[in-house]
């Protein structure tokens, strides 16, 4: 894959939108320069809190089985891409390894980066998705982030209590 058009992104961590209360996970460039917000609905935040935290449910979540059935099939979650955003939707991309053969999937962004976080696969955002989405807006130390600021600059995660 050419990446000169993608960056490099983790999961600085989950917050509310201090108007709607509507989860948004915190995408980071390494440098800590560049953050990108995707509003996503409260089930996909507790996906990633739980994991995020290291919080162990009794039973399989839905992304926790669909990485079982990955790995029970041989595949690899190679990567995950955000790659656009049109009409105030994000579109994403998982590249899975099977063999010697690479497969896409079309994917929610949320859907991706749940994923991603329990595959410990990369996740990168296509350039032009931070250029279009302005990623100079979002404050860079994540207001009303859920359980507040860390000292490492990263969004804490904590406990979801409202809902949509």
């Amino acid at each position: 894959m050419n990446r000169e058009n993608f960056i490099l992104m983790t999961v600085g961590g989950l917050t509310l939108d201090p108007v709607t209360k509507t989860p948004i996970v915190i995408l980071r460039d390494p440098d800590n320069k560049l953050n990108l917000p995707i509003w996503i609905g409260l089930l996909e935040a507790t996906a990633m809190a739980t994991e995020l935290e290291g919080i162990k449910m009794a039973r399989p979540m839905t992304h926790d089985l669909l990485r079982s059935l990955i790995n029970e099939l041989g595949a690899v979650v190679e990567w995950v891409e955000v790659t656009e955003l049109k009409d105030n939707t994000y579109y994403a991309v998982i590249y899975l390894r099977v063999n010697d053969r690479q497969l896409t999937l079309d994917s929610r962004p949320s859907d991706a980066i749940s994923l991603a976080l329990r595959t410990k696969s990369p996740i990168y955002v296509a350039k032009k998705v931070l250029q279009v989405q302005d990623v100079g807006r979002f404050a860079r130390a994540c207001p009303n982030t859920l359980g507040g600021s860390r000292s490492d600059g990263r969004c804490s995660v904590g406990p979801m209590s409202s809902t949509r």
